[in-house]
């Protein structure tokens, strides 16, 4: 049975690096404040004019060089982000052209936090069915222009963050490897407790001068209510999709979870009972780059020497939406 194998990882963050002493300069809040409640003790946002798609176009070359292909190799793009570069089109299409890839499809997933592992189950069904060979899973957020950089927003503009993270995906015989299995759930009834209001086309204009003066195009959290389903959405998902896998939580090399707030996973990984080598953060020097943390995570720990062949890999993922998920992958 046909299986997807990841080949290449890459990731990129833009180069201005903002500390929780600049943010304190700028709100009423100070690095302890943060780090206690989130863990973060800086994060990258990006210059005037950078983009979601040059940082994606950036992680997206370093994937393909680990991976020994180039643009012309590529079958497919699955791009997940929440801040496309514009309101339409999507940044897939962006991607595909600087690459250079040809005309291949490019499809944006917008799944917000969980949305490397939705790419990820798309681009694993493309791969599967033989409907195409090679495929490039691109996530990248800049989220930075949507904060209130302000003391009225600081629950989320000490948060969020910028960055892009990239694999490239092939087909594989060898039953030992690849992705096993998934797990993906969505509950709407929380839609409203993480979002951006508008721009929306339920609006007519799309945005306006009033909506723009409340501050509704800022990003709004729930903080505790996403933190509260967070904590139990996430280890039950690992718990299901290793079940899946038919492995146990003794089997677990390593998970990676979504980089929401170090607090979170520090919670997920008692629950389940993990130890400290089992579960990789790295939230405290980019903070939460949604779509993105993920994949930046798994290639910090590929080219860290974290995984070896035959390991066993979770990634779980929770937020907006509320959408959550899991993928079991053996290395």
């Amino acid at each position: 049975m046909t299986r997807t194998a990841f080949l290449g990882t890459g990731h990129a963050v833009p180069d201005r690096v903002v500390t929780n002493d600049d943010l304190s300069r700028v709100m009423d809040t100070s690095d302890e404040w943060i780090t206690t409640r989130t863990g973060i003790r800086e994060r990258h946002w990006v210059r005037e004019g950078e983009t979601g798609a040059a940082l994606a176009l950036r992680a997206s070359h370093a994937a393909l060089a680990a991976a020994g292909t180039g643009p012309d190799d590529l079958d497919a793009i699955v791009y997940a982000t929440s801040t496309p570069d514009h309101f339409a089109p999507g940044n897939g299409v962006y991607l595909q052209h600087q690459l250079g890839a040809g005309s291949i499809p490019a499809i944006d997933i917008r799944t917000q936090c969980s949305g490397f592992v939705y790419a990820l189950s798309v681009a694993d069904a493309w791969i599967r069915t033989g409907q195409y060979r090679h495929v490039l899973v691109a996530a990248a957020e800049v989220q930075s222009t949507a904060m209130d950089v302000s003391t009225a927003g600081r629950n989320t503009a000490v948060i969020f963050a910028d960055g892009a993270g990239a694999v490239v995906l092939g087909p594989t015989d060898d039953a030992g490897r690849g992705i096993l299995a998934f797990d993906l759930h969505s509950d709407g009834r929380y839609a409203e407790k993480l979002w951006v209001d508008v721009p929306g086309s339920m609006y007519h204009p799309r945005v306006s001068p009033e909506q723009l003066a409340e501050g509704r195009h800022f990003l709004q959290m729930d903080g505790k209510e996403v933190f509260r389903h967070a904590v139990e959405r996430m280890p039950e998902s690992v718990r299901a999709v290793l079940q899946r896998a038919g492995f146990g939580l003794d089997a677990l090399k390593l998970l990676i979870p979504h980089q929401a707030n170090l607090r979170i996973s520090e919670m997920v990984q008692r629950n389940l009972g993990l130890r400290d080598d089992q579960v990789y953060n790295n939230i405290m020097c980019y903070g939460n780059t949604t779509a993105a943390t993920i994949p930046i995570a798994l290639d910090e720990c590929v080219r860290a020497g974290r995984l070896a062949p035959g390991d066993v890999l979770a990634m779980t993922a929770f937020g907006s939406g509320f959408l959550w998920g899991s993928a079991a992958i053996r290395w």
